[in-house]
C-alpha cells in the first residue's frame, strides 16, 4: 500500500486543482502570495483550520465533549486514520483537548477548548451562507430567545459605541 492520504494532504491538487504546497508541518503554504493584512490573517486561519474535516470536528465538538467513537458516528464519510490526524493536528494548536479516560487501551474524549470555542460564531457564518447557497432557508441559524427573529453579525466599534459594517464606515485592516 503506498499511502492512505487523502487528495491534497501530501501535496496533491488542493480543492481549486492548483497543486499545493505544503510546508514542514505538512499544511498547505501561503509563501510567495504577497498577502496584505487581512489575507495574512486568514491565511493563518486556514492554515489551522482550513480544510472541512477540522470544521466539522471543531463544530460536532462544540456541542459538548465527544468520544473518538462519537465523532466518528457524528461524521459519516470521515475515515478513521484522517479522523485522528485532524484531532491530533486540532490538538497540538489548542483548538482541542484530549482527556484520557483509559490507559490500556489508550482512549481519550475530546473538548474545544476556550480558543477552538472562538471559532463558533464563524462557524455558525459560514452555516448560514451554507444553507443560502445550497437554496435552504435564509434565516437558519442563531436566532434572538424573546422573539424569534433570525440574529445578524455586524462589525461593532464598542469605544464610538456604533456599528461600523456600512459602506461609508472606515474600517482599517492592520
Amino acid at each position: 500500500m503506498v499511502g492512505t492520504s487523502s487528495p491534497g494532504e501530501l501535496g496533491g491538487p488542493a480543492p481549486d486543482g492548483r497543486q499545493g504546497r505544503r510546508g514542514s508541518d505538512g499544511r498547505q503554504g501561503s509563501e510567495g502570495r504577497g498577502a496584505s493584512a487581512p489575507n495574512a490573517s486568514l491565511a493563518t486561519a486556514m492554515a489551522q483550520v482550513g480544510d472541512r474535516w477540522a470544521l466539522l470536528i471543531v463544530d460536532a465538538l462544540l456541542e459538548g465533549p465527544r468520544r473518538f467513537s462519537d465523532l466518528e458516528s457524528a461524521l459519516p464519510g470521515l475515515a478513521p486514520n484522517i479522523l485522528t490526524a485532524r484531532l491530533r493536528r486540532l490538538e497540538s494548536d489548542g483548538l482541542v483537548l484530549a482527556k484520557p479516560y483509559s490507559d490500556r487501551p489508550a482512549r481519550y474524549e475530546y473538548a474545544v477548548s476556550a480558543e477552538g470555542r472562538e471559532l463558533a460564531g464563524a462557524l455558525r457564518l459560514l452555516a448560514r451562507w451554507g444553507a443560502r447557497a445550497e437554496g435552504g432557508a435564509p434565516d437558519e441559524g442563531p436566532r434572538h430567545g424573546s422573539c424569534g427573529t433570525p440574529l445578524e453579525a455586524h462589525w461593532y466599534c464598542p469605544t464610538c459605541e456604533r456599528l461600523a459594517d456600512g459602506p461609508g464606515d472606515d474600517v482599517v485592516w492592520l
